[in-house]
C-alpha cells in the first residue's frame, strides 16, 4: 500500500549544501541548519531508483499517470486530442514514441507540461 510522503517546499532560490567535518558533530550541524530553515534530505533516494522504468518506457508511464490523475480513459483522451486511442495505448506501452507535437496536445488536455512526455 502506498503511503503519502511529505513534500519539502522548494523555493526558486534554494541551494543544496555539502560539508565535511567531524562525524561526532553531524547532529549539531543538522540541528543548527534546521533552525535556519534548511531541510535534511540525507536519506533521500533519487527518483529514478524508485521506479523500474527504462528511459524508453518513462514517457509512456508519465502519460498513463497524467491521464489517470485527470481521471480520463484512453478513449476520452483520444476524443480531447484527436489522437487515435490505439496510438495512445501504444505510447503508454512504449511501442510508439511521443513526438513534440503530440506532447503539446497532451499538455493542453492533461494540464501538465509537454516536456515530461519527451
Amino acid at each position: 500500500m502506498r503511503a503519502l510522503m511529505k513534500k519539502h517546499p522548494i523555493e526558486a532560490d534554494s541551494v543544496e549544501l555539502h560539508f565535511l567535518g567531524p562525524s561526532r558533530r553531524r547532529n549539531d550541524a543538522v540541528e543548527l541548519l534546521k533552525s535556519l530553515g534548511f531541510v535534511d534530505v540525507s536519506d533521500a533516494v533519487p527518483w529514478r531508483e524508485c521506479f523500474s522504468y527504462s528511459d524508453e518506457q518513462l514517457p509512456g508511464a508519465c502519460l498513463a499517470g497524467a491521464r489517470g490523475k485527470e481521471g480520463l480513459t484512453q478513449k476520452q483522451l483520444s476524443e480531447l486530442t484527436g489522437i487515435p486511442q490505439r496510438h495512445i495505448s501504444e505510447m503508454e506501452n512504449g511501442k510508439r514514441p511521443i513526438g513534440k507535437e503530440t506532447a503539446r496536445k497532451f499538455e493542453k488536455a492533461l494540464n501538465i507540461r509537454y516536456n515530461v512526455f519527451l
